[in-house]
């Protein structure tokens, strides 16, 4: 009996990661092998930066509190601890809007935390 080989799948599969591939640089666009390599080694880079994401805009939520409470003479943690101490329930992004956009809002949230 014949061997099965299912090509209509195969072919598929190749034109899908070859799609996925479009953009790349040299051979990694339009040779399987070296295209099936980099399009894994980009989905795994993606994967791994969508968490990394998150962790990089938290970082400069927390510079940009600590830059506008500075200008008030106060540190980030200071402040932090100041505001969980006062129940106000503002998390990091609005408050690194507020001191970035808002400073005369920023400066009343201080001004009442002190």
């Amino acid at each position: 009996m014949p061997r099965a080989v299912n090509s209509v799948a195969t072919r598929a599969k190749r034109k899908r990661v070859l799609k996925q591939a479009k953009g790349f640089f040299g051979r990694r666009k339009n040779v399987w092998t070296v295209a099936k390599n980099a399009v894994e080694k980009a989905m795994a880079y993606a994967y791994r930066d969508r968490k990394q994401k998150k962790r990089n805009f938290r970082a400069l939520w927390i510079m940009r509190i600590n830059a506008g409470a500075r200008l008030h003479g106060m540190s980030y943690s200071q402040f932090m601890g100041k505001i969980k101490a006062n129940n106000i329930e503002l998390n990091r992004k609005v408050l690194a809007d507020l001191a970035m956009n808002h400073s005369e809002a920023f400066a009343a949230i201080v001004n009442k935390v002190k």
